[in-house]
């Protein structure tokens, strides 16, 4: 499907496919109408998750109303909110074919816990409802906002997004689990890239196969008082090493406005919106100064 719109567009400025041949998605590399005829030919379905919990429901209508702007427009999409506030959630009035789900689940002590928690309830609802419902799940973090396109280009078997701190950076930087207790452990000689974990997806079994892989690996972890150092980013970064994704996203599907925009980055389609993450988390988080570091910056 891909094939011919990798043959016909190219960029000289960027690495277009990796290794074993998976497309890299960037601006220029790709002919729209052409795959946007493709995929409503196959009435596709498109579900986006995000979780909202605790004080991160202030993030949401601005998410939703940029989506509504800029993601999948002109296709069936539901947008599945995870959260532990329902009632802090109104009514969203949406055009046909696109739908707010309001999915409620536990609130947990510490943001590690929600962040290490997504795994596991993307997990039983792909097996229990979004297999029924998309063909497709998109997978990102609600503190952003976007601002230009988004469509149906990132869609594929399995994707993961360059993490935007990393992008031009050599393997030794990766900040890869490095304990070899750890089922999350990437051996100093080994990474392509290193993946950012707020922004991942696929078909349906695809992400179910994901999400169950790094659950489990989380799960064996906890059992021996192990808490990989970057939580689902470490275990999603260690499944894409053995299971390689079938697309990856440039850092223009996933950019923090407090990084210098490098020439070859020609649009900023999905952004971090700035705040406070010590307000937002509602307890002074280690390592995490709002001043010091914007969501990427480490």
């Amino acid at each position: 499907m891909y094939s011919s719109t990798i043959l016909s567009y190219r960029r000289t400025d960027v690495l277009m496919v990796t290794p074993w041949f998976a497309p890299i998605v960037w601006d220029g590399t790709y002919n729209i109408d052409i795959l946007n005829a493709q995929f409503h030919q196959r009435n596709v379905r498109v579900g986006l998750t995000v979780f909202a919990i605790k004080k991160y429901t202030v993030f949401l209508q601005r998410f939703i109303e940029t989506a509504e702007k800029f993601f999948m427009v002109g296709h069936k999409v539901n947008y599945y909110v995870f959260t532990d506030r329902p009632n802090d959630i109104g009514n969203i009035s949406l055009p046909e074919g696109r739908k707010v789900v309001i999915l409620e689940v536990p609130s947990y002590k510490r943001w590690q816990e929600v962040s290490m928690r997504r795994m596991e309830m993307i997990r039983d609802y792909s097996q229990q409802r979004f297999i029924h419902e998309v063909d497709f799940l998109v997978c990102v973090d609600v503190d952003m906002r976007f601002s230009d396109e988004v469509g149906v280009e990132i869609l594929g078997d399995v994707f993961g997004t360059l993490h935007p701190g990393f992008y031009a950076a050599s393997r030794d930087r990766f900040t890869y689990e490095r304990r070899k207790q750890s089922t999350a452990y990437i051996p100093p000689d080994e990474g392509d890239f290193y993946y950012a974990g707020g922004y991942f997806g696929g078909t349906v079994p695809e992400v179910y196969k994901l999400t169950n892989y790094c659950h489990n690996e989380m799960l064996t972890d906890k059992r021996n008082g192990i808490e990989a150092i970057w939580h689902d980013e470490s275990y999603l970064n260690k499944y894409f090493l053995y299971h390689k994704p079938t697309k990856i996203l440039s850092p223009e599907y996933l950019w923090d406005n407090g990084y210098a925009v490098p020439q070859f980055l020609k649009r900023r389609r999905f952004v971090a919106v700035p705040k406070n993450h010590n307000e937002i988390r509602n307890k002074r988080a280690l390592n995490d100064s709002p001043k010091s570091r914007g969501k990427f910056h480490r």
